[in-house]
């Protein structure tokens, strides 16, 4: 056993109120001290704009206004449709939501996912319940060597702890490289993504019939689930879910 790792141990065994003297908890979204480990503190926990229903059945972007009963679509959804059947996010990729996603993926703050996929694990729980497994969007392998880590796996595979669902993170490929999506209009961004995911042959039964829950950490215009669900469905999948942290709300509604 390594110095660090005899530290780590010696550091687990010890109750939880010293844990919070040696290493006083503070909250995720901005630093700032807080009663439990990786809890959102007032300020953040308000600025979350959390997306609640009434949302557009399919792209779950929230309506201002209850509109009444049945399923409701945006306007977006009926002149064009996803090709995943349903997504669901947990807030406008705003303020704190902004702040968690760049602390994760930028910061390399691992421990956020923890919190992160908590709160997407509750935001869909109707879509990880009907779930047979969960399929993160990966990331191009070049891009994933100059990060060393995919931020949807790593909330892929807390959301199946949570759910109780097996995540299968290597079924879909990114087999192109694609420039980043930042600054695109909504057209170009799905030009970019096009053909860019593959199910391996190999991996192809994994997929076969199963209902995917595809999970990433923001949806901006829809370009990316689409052409991963795209690939998903030409694998066989029976039907394809989208759970996100954050939702561009102008961006997909």
């Amino acid at each position: 056993m390594t110095a660090v790792e005899t530290v780590a141990s010696a550091l687990r065994g010890l109750p939880r109120g010293v844990l919070s003297l040696i290493y006083p908890p503070t909250c995720a979204g901005c630093g700032a001290a807080t009663a439990d480990p990786a809890a959102l503190c007032p300020v953040c926990w308000s600025g979350l704009r959390l997306i609640e229903e009434p949302v557009c059945q399919r792209y779950g972007t929230p309506f201002a206004l209850d509109l009444g009963v049945g399923p409701l679509l945006s306007p977006r959804a009926i002149a064009d449709p996803p090709v995943f059947e349903r997504g669901r996010a947990v807030a406008l990729y705003d303020g704190a939501a902004r702040r968690l996603v760049h602390r994760l993926k930028y910061d390399d703050r691992l421990d956020l996912a923890n919190v992160m996929a908590r709160m997407m694990a509750t935001s869909g729980r109707t879509l990880v319940a009907e779930a047979d497994c969960l399929v993160p969007v990966p990331l191009h392998r070049g891009r994933l060597w100059r990060r060393r880590f995919n931020q949807a796996a790593l909330l892929a595979r807390r959301i199946g702890d949570e759910g109780g669902r097996p995540v299968e993170p290597t079924a879909l490929v990114r087999v192109r490289a694609t420039r980043s999506q930042v600054g695109l209009s909504r057209a170009a961004r799905a030009e970019n993504v096009s053909g860019a995911f593959r199910v391996a042959p190999a991996e192809a039964h994994r997929i076969r019939g199963r209902r995917i829950l595809l999970i990433d950490d923001v949806t901006t215009t829809g370009a990316t689930g689409n052409a991963a669900a795209r690939a998903l469905r030409r694998a066989g999948a029976a039907s394809v879910d989208l759970l996100t942290f954050a939702l561009v709300g102008d961006g997909v509604g």
